[in-house]
């Protein structure tokens, strides 16, 4: 069919937007979606044709219904001065966002660190966790399946760990409610965020304790993993990587560059991260690890939605000598 002719249909309805694939080339059909849709909508979206990356890969990888992009101003905030185990120099920070003054607030932050020796950075838990819910017939069988689990985790750990060789099962976390059997498999996915290595590997496990234990499975996330929910569990035992970092402010940092006393943000921190989080049951003591995060995210290509675990954590603040 010609374009215009595939263009008409969908408008029509007669072809949907995916179908589009089978008659063009991916490029192509991006455009003619777009196209199909000023129709459809009444509106022009010339400023979402222009972009870079490889339509192919993304297609194959990242979306479906492809047709353009969107487009979010980056600014960059830095030097900060890092010291850690992994990282140990000064870094610049892509941040992707339209909340005016965060760049400047984080930049303010990275220069009043920095000017005070940079901060100290460790990873304190790594750990990529999946959750699957399973029902038993009763809870003396759920009980069981619990004790053929603790007593074969050798054996589960080589059935999860075959599926990748980046992959280690480091824990496995369970919870009997009912008949439903929960287990929070925790897996070190090297330098991948690992939530699909964790998946599959999870995935061959439940398939072992189906044949070994007649046990009936639910979902592959029973909601305890947790994924991108707030999350009590998440913040005390960790999802992904668990990080603590400390600077030493100076004085004269903290004066000159953030225009304050270090007394001044010791109050702040208690009365509005701790005081304020505990009255509105907040899993967040902190100002706004959120925007930071978001930005982050945003600017190198991270799947945004964990924005959520990563909001939650604390701010501490105590003055020195």
């Amino acid at each position: 069919m010609e374009e215009q002719e595939l263009i008409d249909k969908i408008v029509k309805g007669e072809l949907k937007f995916h179908e589009l694939d089978k008659y063009v080339e991916r490029s192509i059909a991006v455009e003619l979606r777009r196209k199909a849709l000023e129709i459809l909508t009444g509106e022009k979206f010339t400023n979402i044709s222009k972009f870079s990356f490889d339509i192919e890969r993304a297609e194959k990888a990242n979306i479906e219904n492809l047709i353009g992009v969107a487009q979010i101003p980056m600014g960059v905030a830095g030097p900060l001065q890092v010291r850690g185990d992994y990282a140990s120099g000064s870094y610049y920070i892509p941040l992707a966002t339209t909340e005016g003054a965060l760049v400047a607030s984080v930049n303010r932050g990275c220069s009043a660190i920095t000017r005070s020796g940079g901060a100290l950075s460790f990873i304190l838990h790594d750990g990529m966790a999946r959750a699957p819910v399973l029902k038993a017939r009763n809870i003396a069988h759920a009980r069981d399946a619990l004790d053929f689990i603790n007593h074969n985790r050798a054996r589960v750990k080589e059935i999860a760990e075959s599926t990748s060789r980046f992959l280690t099962l480091a824990d496995i976390q369970s919870w009997l409610i009912g008949r439903n059997l929960f287990m929070r498999f925790v897996y070190k996915t090297g330098d991948a965020m690992g939530m699909n290595m964790a998946t599959i590997a999870t995935d061959a496990v439940i398939k072992f304790l189906e044949s070994e234990l007649g046990l009936e499975h639910v979902s592959l996330s029973g909601n305890v993993c947790v994924d991108k929910k707030p999350s009590a569990l998440n913040l005390l035992m960790g999802r992904g990587k668990t990080v603590i970092s400390e600077a030493l402010l100076s004085r004269e940092a903290v004066t000159e560059v953030l225009k304050t006393t270090p007394e001044k943000m010791v109050e702040l921190v208690y009365r509005k991260c701790w005081v304020g989080s505990a009255l509105a049951a907040s899993y967040g003591f902190n100002a706004q690890f959120a925007n930071v995060i978001a930005a982050l995210f945003i600017a190198t290509g991270q799947d945004a939605a964990h924005v959520v675990e990563g909001s939650q954590g604390f701010t501490t603040a105590e003055l020195t000598t």
